[in-house]
């Protein structure tokens, strides 16, 4: 099961690593779109000095990458490092094989508005697989990241505003109507993460409630798999009268479907609540001591 387990997180990076190259190369790039991320900024050296789209996301990603292994360790910097360099790869080669002019007429607002839409919906659902599998296409999430544990701002917040400033940036590149439209090509990117994602909304943790009679080694698989602890709460059925064990667990948003998978491979029957938590203090998150 493992075994297929980690097949199958391959195939969700690799897939969506080429989908949300699809939408960068294909919709967001020639419609000049710099909506947030690394990409966004690699939308605006495109334009301007005609630097590779796929080549800028590895350059820009190599010091963000650096900085999330010093801060966060060598584990979370591979899966970083893994989504970025197939990210870069397949723009590249969609660039190169296509060229980064797409397929619509710029003209007018019309061509813009589509490509918002259908390289948001690319780029979310893409991205989403990678997170499914696991792995994430680092950027700008990592600043922000880092941001947040150097700060008292919450992971959303310094999101929002790292990729604030590089929408500013596309608009003082493209004008204001394009910084718009980016910004709409950044929400449709986010809802369809969440729905990707089965709600993933914050982009940073989940709060996750398991009933279920393999309580035991559901735990000691989320603790070796996941990295996370758990803690057993006592649970009365209302209707049964019963002792139910309820297992309670924070993850990280990337290993909410990794979770997902191992519970239901030990318990097909377990019940399991899953919710945002908007700000988690301990091991494994932000410190209490910063």
């Amino acid at each position: 099961m493992k075994l297929k387990r980690r097949i199958s997180d391959y195939i969700f990076i690799v897939g969506g690593s080429f989908i949300t190259a699809l939408g960068i190369a294909s919709f967001i790039t020639p419609a000049k779109l710099a909506g947030g991320g690394v990409s966004g900024l690699s939308v605006i050296l495109y334009h301007l000095l005609h630097w590779d789209v796929g080549i800028s996301i590895f350059v820009l990603s190599i010091p963000l990458f650096i900085a999330g292994v010093w801060t966060f360790g060598w584990r979370y910097g591979f899966t970083s490092l893994l989504g970025t360099v197939l990210l870069s790869f397949f723009t590249t080669s969609i660039g190169l094989t296509f060229g980064f002019e797409g397929y619509l007429d710029y003209s007018d607002s019309v061509g813009t508005l589509l490509s918002a839409i259908v390289g948001g919906v690319l780029s979310g659902f893409g991205t989403g697989l990678v997170l499914r599998g696991g792995a994430n296409t680092g950027g700008t999430d990592i600043l922000a990241q880092i941001v947040s544990k150097l700060t008292p701002l919450p992971v959303g917040t310094s999101l929002l505003l790292v990729d604030g400033l590089v929408i500013a940036a596309g608009g003082f590149a493209f004008g204001l109507e394009s910084a718009l439209f980016a910004a709409i090509t950044l929400y449709i990117t986010g809802v369809t993460i969440n729905f990707v994602l089965v709600k993933m909304g914050t982009r940073y943790a989940k709060t996750a409630y398991i009933v279920s009679k393999e309580h035991e080694q559901i735990g000691i698989q989320i603790m070796e798999e996941l990295g996370h602890g758990a803690t057993l709460l006592t649970g009365k059925g209302i209707y049964s009268k019963k002792d139910r064990p309820v297992l309670l667990t924070v993850v990280h948003n990337q290993k909410v479907a990794r979770l997902n998978k191992i519970v239901k491979e030990i318990d097909p029957q377990a019940f399991m609540i899953i919710e945002e938590a908007y700000e988690v203090l301990g091991e494994g998150f932000t410190s209490l001591e910063e």
